[in-house]
Order: structure tokens, then C-alpha cells, then sequence
């Protein structure tokens, strides 16, 4: 057994998330790569994946293993690239995950930017309003907004966002200012369901928190559609800072109740890789927190 091709096959089939795209991305046929997978669980003596007819995923065994694989496969490609005296430019394929709106607004323009800097590079982004696995989805680095649980993966602060209500001109001059949470009661309200489904919006004051309990009139699955209600004068909205930012400095929103805001919450970059991590990472974090962390949008 090759065992390099097969932690190469076994890292395609984790990161596809089945035989058969693995098949596909190492255009080989579905019985070889079957075949290897198989016989490096035999060379191991553990099991690596566990198959059902919908998913492939791998054990907690697996999963180690895979990190080590990715590691291990890119310190060799590294130490191909010093060789050939190409040690200074990243290639291969990055894989990158946001929130929608902060991956349009503010991750896609470092692509751009990434990718005329490093021509041998792609990039994937997977812009999704969860919090995406970075190992079992096969994601280099991600964003993350809020407080990080306890976790193996490197985290790296570029900035802090307020939870903000906002309202349009219009809205506010036909059916008066909120001056506490209370009397939001008073007002029309609008829900992103996507972030969470319990009817509450999280204020504090004077250092204690002060939840809010509310029937929305209009609820929507994306911070978009919200944003587009509020800015239409519809009723008030609650969002992050910076998906607003524009919309605020155009006049076309007003922040309310800022003295009851919760405290802001981090943005942090998180990534899988150590000290060793791979050029194209270290490239595309050095760049990324450079940009982030001079976002005025995104300083809390």
C-alpha cells in the first residue's frame, strides 16, 4: 500500500464527504477508492469512517487522524516547494467559511485581493449563518462571531460588533423613539428566525442582563430581508453592527437603545493549523487579519 496516496484518498473522501465525490475530485473510480480506504483501516487496525447510506463521517479516531493527515500532507508539499526553490508562494486549494452577510461584505474583498496576490491558489468559501465544523467539512480557516467555547482550533481577534436595534427615519418619525425595552411593546417588530427561533431580544443594564420577551410582526430567515423591512420603515430590527454599517452612514437607519446594549462580541479568525501551518493559510490569515483589524465597521 502507498500509504502517502492513501492519507491523500482518505483526506479526499473526508473533505467530499463521501467515496463517490472522492471518486470524482481524484478522478479515479469508486472501487479504488473503496479499496484504499479499506485496506488503510486494515494497516491501522482502527476504524476510520462511519458509513450510512445518507453520510460519511468519520470517527473521533478519524478525525485525529485526518488533522494529521492534512498536516503531514502539507508539510511535505512544503518541503516540495522549498526545494524547488518556490518556498515564498502559496498554491494548492484554500477552503474558507463566514456568516453570509460578513463573508459577502467584508471576507469576499480578501479573497479577491488573495487571489490576485497568489495565482496558483483557490479558494472555496462556504458562506453559511451556522457554525461549520472546520474538520468535518474540510474548512482551513473560518470566521467567528461571539464568544468561542473551549476548542483545539487557533482563534485570532480582528475586531467586535454591537447587537443593535435600528429603525428608518420614516418609521421612527410616524410612531415615536423607544427609550427603554419596554416600550418596544409600543412598536412593530421583526425577527430574523435563522439566528434563533425564541421570540427574545438580550439587553443589559447597568451590568445585569435584561432579556425582552416579543411577538414579531414580521419574521424572516435572513438578516437581508430584515435589514430591507427596516430600511423600508416597516418596524424595528436587530442585527450586527456591521451588517448595517452602510445603511447607517447613508442615514437610511438610526441606532436605538444603545444604552442597553449587551456587551459587543468578538470576531475572531479560527484555523486548524499550529506554528506549522501551511503557506497558503499563513498567507491568507496575515492578509485577513490586516484588513479586518483596520475595518473601522468592525471596532465595536
Amino acid at each position: 500500500m502507498d500509504l502517502m496516496q492513501a492519507m491523500k484518498t482518505y483526506v479526499a473522501v473526508v473533505e467530499s464527504g463521501g467515496f463517490t465525490p472522492a471518486a470524482r475530485k481524484l478522478d479515479v473510480s469508486l472501487s479504488v477508492v473503496s479499496r484504499v480506504v479499506t485496506e488503510l483501516e486494515t494497516h491501522l487496525g482502527v476504524r476510520l469512517l462511519t458509513r450510512t447510506t445518507r453520510v460519511v463521517r468519520p470517527t473521533d479516531t478519524g478525525a485525529a487522524y485526518f488533522e494529521n493527515c492534512k498536516r503531514i500532507l502539507g508539510e511535505i508539499e512544503d518541503a516540495e516547494l522549498a526545494a524547488a526553490g518556490a518556498h515564498a508562494t502559496p498554491r494548492g486549494q484554500l477552503a474558507v467559511t463566514a456568516p453570509v452577510l460578513f463573508g459577502a461584505r467584508h471576507v469576499t474583498p480578501i479573497v479577491v485581493e488573495y487571489l490576485r496576490r497568489y495565482p496558483e491558489v483557490d479558494v472555496n468559501c462556504l458562506l453559511l449563518d451556522r457554525n461549520v465544523n472546520l474538520i468535518e467539512e474540510g474548512m482551513d480557516v473560518g470566521v467567528r462571531i461571539g464568544e468561542l467555547p473551549d476548542s483545539t482550533l487557533r482563534a485570532i481577534p480582528v475586531g467586535r460588533v454591537r447587537r443593535v436595534v435600528c429603525a428608518a427615519p420614516s418609521y421612527l418619525e410616524a410612531h415615536g423613539l423607544p427609550r427603554t425595552p419596554d416600550d418596544l411593546a409600543r412598536h412593530t417588530l421583526i425577527q430574523v428566525t435563522g439566528i434563533s427561533t425564541l421570540p427574545e431580544w438580550r439587553f443589559a443594564h447597568q451590568g445585569a442582563p435584561l432579556p425582552y420577551r416579543y411577538t414579531p410582526r414580521f419574521a424572516t430567515t435572513t438578516n437581508d430581508s430584515a435589514i430591507a423591512a427596516a430600511t423600508a420603515g416597516l418596524g424595528l430590527a436587530r442585527v450586527l453592527s456591521y451588517q448595517i454599517a452602510g445603511e447607517l452612514r447613508d442615514g437610511k437607519l438610526r441606532v436605538l437603545l444603545a444604552d442597553y446594549e449587551p456587551p459587543a462580541a468578538p470576531i475572531h479568525l479560527i484555523h486548524r493549523e499550529g506554528r506549522h501551518a501551511l503557506r497558503k493559510v499563513r498567507a491568507f490569515l496575515d492578509l485577513a487579519v490586516d484588513r479586518l483589524r483596520a475595518d473601522e465597521s468592525l471596532n465595536g
